[in-house]
């Protein structure tokens, strides 16, 4: 099959626009939509388009500098929500360093892009899908801005000789994901002797998420955080963000909430206060930064010798789901490494307030993320061989992994009451779980940022 030469931006939207509505089954000429992962692609570029794929540096359509890229999105509580991150291109670690934003792989390849979004619908053959929508998209100065930031963090790494420490939650937008046909995929670094794990530059599940509604489908996000997006020429918007609330430290949680005229009770109260300062009306989490970045506020309550009483709870697993997944495309693996944690720092004074002491940006690091990993497997094989329960009194007693051992974290009831139940696989039923990070390694964490 000869490659077909689009010169033209319009010319390769056109024929974007034209597969709409087709299912995959009548365009597929090569029988791709028998292969694994990446078929859906591979048909569109080899059948549709109508040449080769390759794994070149140049985007597919190189003449007319358009990369094309298919997009699956599913509905999730009636929300249009990205399936996936949209993988770019292989980060290579010996060469990327040598270059400024604008001379990079990753620009090189992806600065225009044509989106082809398709729903994915479990129990549906791959073939009986069809693309929804055609989308020429570049990016907006305001996310280009943070994009630019978010790569030269991970060429700061690259140059430090850390590699092997990357992690998706180091950015906010573009990632460095994982890519290869284990975890065991590796390359050599130029600054290290350590091999590091082959990585690929990637547009975040949640950024894909916010183009998919607002420039897709056409819900839009009015709540911005920042203004003016001149100012991130100057400063990062974690920079941004601490700068602007660092007028409020020490300040106790009952004069803020005068500050900010507000009555409430509400367990969240500190994340409204945190939005107050921010000039956010409504929630943090609805806003177009928060959602693009996937920026989960967690408050944290330090006690006055520096303690910290409670650990850090995820939301619950199901127990017949857990043991059908795989560690690394788990969703509490993904959870970890595709989240920036904002810990909202409260610290209790000798009068027992609570004061604003600070505010922290957080990712998990890489070498933490394999502690996890135990807990996660361990936690797995205990269900599938079926969980030892010991009831003492009203209390029930299980074999699950526990804080005593594991430094980063462990599983415990995140129920309402004993009643609150879910079935194990054995047919028995055992209040809901969730993974917890140990109250001492929050503390590690905060006192390590402390000291950088």
């Amino acid at each position: 099959m000869g490659d077909r030469v689009y010169k033209t931006k319009e010319e390769i939207l056109e024929r974007g626009r034209e597969v709409i509505g087709i299912p995959l089954h009548q365009i597929d000429k090569t029988n791709r939509l028998k292969t694994g992962k990446g078929a859906i692609g591979s048909v569109l570029e080899e059948s549709w388009f109508g040449y080769k794929i390759n794994s070149e540096s140049n985007p597919d359509f190189a003449e007319a500098g358009v990369e094309l890229k298919v997009t699956p999105y599913v509905y999730k509580k009636k929300e249009i929500r990205a399936k996936e991150r949209l993988v770019c291109n292989i980060i290579n670690y010996m060469e990327e360093y040598k270059h400024t934003f604008f001379t990079s792989s990753f620009w090189k390849k992806c600065n225009t892009m044509l989106l082809l979004s398709y729903e994915h619908k479990e129990g549906v053959s791959k073939g009986n899908f069809t693309i929804d929508a055609a989308t020429l998209f570049s990016f907006p100065t305001e996310d280009l801005l943070i994009i630019e930031k978010d790569w030269a963090t991970i060429v700061t790494k690259i140059k430090a000789g850390k590699a092997h420490e990357l992690s998706e939650g180091d950015t906010l937008y573009l990632g460095a994901c994982t890519k290869g046909a284990s975890a065991a995929s590796v390359r050599k670094q130029p600054f290290s002797e350590l091999p590091a794990k082959q990585r690929a530059f990637s547009l975040k599940q949640s950024y894909m998420t916010y183009i998919l509604n607002s420039y897709i489908f056409g819900d839009k996000i009015d709540e911005h955080i920042i203004k003016n997006p001149e100012v991130l020429k100057k400063q990062s918007f974690e920079e941004y963000v601490i700068h602007k609330i660092r007028p409020y430290f020490n300040k106790t949680q009952s004069q803020l909430l005068n500050d900010f005229k507000l009555k409430t009770n509400a367990k969240n109260v500190n994340e409204l206060l945190l939005a107050r300062m921010l000039g956010v009306n409504g929630h943090l989490a609805a806003t177009e930064e928060f959602q693009k970045a996937n920026i989960l506020p967690k408050t944290i309550r330090v006690n006055f010798d520096g303690s910290i009483t409670e650990s850090m709870s995820f939301p619950i697993f199901h127990f017949k789901k857990i043991i059908t997944e795989d560690w690394e495309y788990s969703e509490f693996k993904t959870m970890l490494e595709q989240t920036k944690f904002l810990f909202v720092i409260f610290r209790f004074n000798t009068n027992k307030e609570l004061v604003f002491d600070n505010l922290i940006f957080w990712n998990m690091p890489e070498g933490d993320l394999q502690e996890v990993e135990s807990v996660w497997k361990r936690t797995v094989a205990i269900i599938k061989e079926g969980v030892k329960l010991k009831k003492v009194g009203s209390r029930t007693f299980n074999n699950l992994p526990k804080a005593s051992e594991n430094r980063v974290a462990h599983v415990r009831p995140h129920a309402r009451d004993s009643r609150d139940v879910l079935e194990l696989p054995d047919g028995r039923f055992m209040p809901k779980q969730c993974f917890w990070l140990n109250n001492t390694y929050i503390r590690e964490q905060l006192e390590k940022k402390k000291l950088s």
